[in-house]
Parts: structure tokens; C-alpha cells; sequence
């Protein structure tokens, strides 16, 4: 792994970002993580327009959700190798199962350090953000995400089932 960076989605990023979405499809044993990488990006500016339409307080159109930021994670070669979800703060239902950053690496580019690089950019970002204190949450049986999140400092507060039977482990980092 070479040089990486977190960048904000952009239209620039097209064709990378719809190759890191086809990895997700063509593997097809998960779902694509986090969450806002699920929509289908093939009317990309609409895409990109979906990722910044909650990204402050005064865009919020449903109580459910709070304030969220993505950026994307690009390799030296300009490849799209995972992407961020970091919410500017948690309600109830995050506090329990869902956390401040959502994080996935694309399935071919796994097991070389940039899910490491990835969190430790995206704590920058919130620290730079004002947050203190974070939250991150990962299924009992990611033992990959574990690692990550504990080598950024994260210490396991307790594991919590889910509605739908899932247990999450909850990690929190101080900045």
C-alpha cells in the first residue's frame, strides 16, 4: 500500500468510484458497507448529490437520522478503495448499534493496511469536527474490523444484540 487519502465525493471520481461499487457486486457475499455506498451510483450525479444532501443540520428532512459526512478513500493510483460515513453525532439508535464511523474497504483490495489508514484519516476528521469521543461498532465475527479499530486505540465498552439478533461489539476511541 502506498500513499492514500480521503478525499469528498466528486464527479471526478466516476469511473473509479463505479469500479469500487462493481467490486462489492461481484463478490456478493456481504453487504456493501457503509451504508450510503448501498445506493446504485449509475446516475452519478444524482449519487453524489445524495451523499452531501445530509451533511449539515439544516438539511435534515427526517428525524432519524443526524448529520453525516462521506469521503472516500483513494490509492496512489487513483482507485476508489473504500469509503467513510461519519455521523456529526449519535442518537439513540446509533448510540446502540451503529456508531460515529461506518467503514468499508472493496472486497479485492482487503488485507493491505487501508482500512488502518482509512479509520486513522477519518479520526481526523472528526477530531477536526469537534468530536471527542468516538464511537465505532462491528459484528461480533469481524474479526478484521476489530483489529482495526482496536490498533486506533479503541477499547471495547460492551456487545449488544440487535432487534434482529446480530451481536455488534462497541468500541470507543478518545481523540
Amino acid at each position: 500500500m502506498g500513499e492514500v487519502r480521503l478525499v469528498k465525493p466528486s464527479l471526478e471520481y466516476r469511473e473509479a468510484y463505479l469500479e469500487f461499487y462493481e467490486d462489492w457486486l461481484t463478490e456478493g457475499v456481504e453487504a456493501i458497507v457503509p451504508w450510503v455506498a448501498e445506493n446504485d451510483p449509475h446516475d452519478f450525479e444524482a449519487y453524489v448529490a445524495f451523499l452531501y444532501a445530509a451533511d449539515s443540520e439544516e438539511k435534515l428532512t427526517n428525524d432519524d437520522f443526524v448529520p453525516h459526512s462521506t469521503y472516500w478513500l483513494i490509492n496512489e493510483e487513483d482507485e476508489v478503495v473504500g469509503a467513510v460515513n461519519i455521523r456529526h453525532r449519535l442518537n439513540q439508535k446509533l448510540l446502540e448499534s451503529g456508531g460515529h464511523i461506518g467503514y468499508g474497504i472493496r472486497p479485492s483490495r482487503r488485507g493491505r493496511g487501508y482500512a488502518t489508514a482509512q479509520l486513522a484519516e477519518a479520526l481526523k476528521v472528526t477530531k477536526a469536527m469537534g468530536i471527542e469521543r468516538v464511537l465505532l461498532v462491528c459484528d461480533q465475527d469481524n474479526e478484521a474490523s476489530e483489529r482495526t479499530i482496536r490498533r486506533a486505540g479503541g477499547v471495547q465498552d460492551s456487545q449488544r444484540t440487535t432487534d434482529n439478533g446480530e451481536v455488534l461489539k462497541r468500541f470507543w476511541i478518545d481523540l
